[in-house]
């Protein structure tokens, strides 16, 4: 007689080797990215028209067939969140890898990420983990910024913050580049210890109000992978 043994250690549902966040090919040109969210004093929203203005503001744009996120900035600063286990499912166990396209068209002049008096990047990826605890609720994150002068590899600890340039200005700009980061060991490096397996949030961003000149860059095809492609 024929026994069949069942096997053990698969998964019913093994994980996607590639989890897509946005490509943003669902909205039309000029739309606002619908699913993703604006923070507010008493936390994450909904973002709707009225939290963009001129000289702040985030708008699909197609170009060529594709179509992606534009951030533009003039002495201010913008910013689009997205919360884990509420708009998207991210394990750092099964998807360690952060990745996503971007594009400077416009730095602004004389930002460094070094100087508290300059301190703009014409883009960022925020990655939060955590909040300290405390009289005041800091947030424990990582920023992949597009430096307007600092070396790519440049490391800042500013307080619950680590600031890693994987971007910069330096040479010029104006072409896609596609940035591919290890978030585990991002973390491991730089606060010296696991990260929690879920992180808190992610969030775009683009500013230019310590310095006040024109930040404007673009964003697409952000997604979670298991190994790097």
């Amino acid at each position: 007689m024929m026994v069949s043994i069942p096997i053990m250690d698969q998964p019913s549902n093994p994980p996607q080797d590639i989890l897509l966040i946005d490509d943003f090919e669902e909205y039309k040109d000029g739309e606002l990215p619908l699913r993703w969210k604006y923070l507010e004093e008493h936390g994450l929203v909904q973002v709707e028209p009225h939290h963009m203005r001129p000289d702040e503001e985030f708008f699909v744009v197609q170009e060529g067939g594709n179509k992606f996120l534009r951030a533009f900035t003039e002495g201010e600063a913008v910013h689009l969140s997205m919360a884990n286990d509420e708009d998207f499912n991210w394990s750092l166990k099964s998807h360690p890898y952060l990745s996503w396209d971007w594009r400077a068209n416009k730095l602004p002049e004389g930002a460094s990420e070094d100087n508290p008096k300059r301190n703009d990047a014409g883009l960022g990826f925020y990655v939060t983990f955590d909040f300290k605890k405390g009289l005041f609720k800091r947030p424990i994150s990582i920023k992949y910024t597009y430096s307007s002068s600092l070396d790519v590899g440049t490391v800042l600890k500013q307080g619950t913050l680590r600031v890693i340039v994987v971007s910069n200005g330096k040479n010029g700009y104006g072409d896609w580049e596609h940035i591919e980061r290890n978030v585990w060991e991002d973390y491991r490096k730089a606060f010296g210890k696991n990260p929690p397996e879920r992180p808190l949030s992610i969030r775009l961003w683009s500013d230019s109000d310590d310095t006040g000149q024109i930040g404007e860059g673009d964003f697409d095809n952000i997604k979670l992978a298991v190994s790097p492609r």
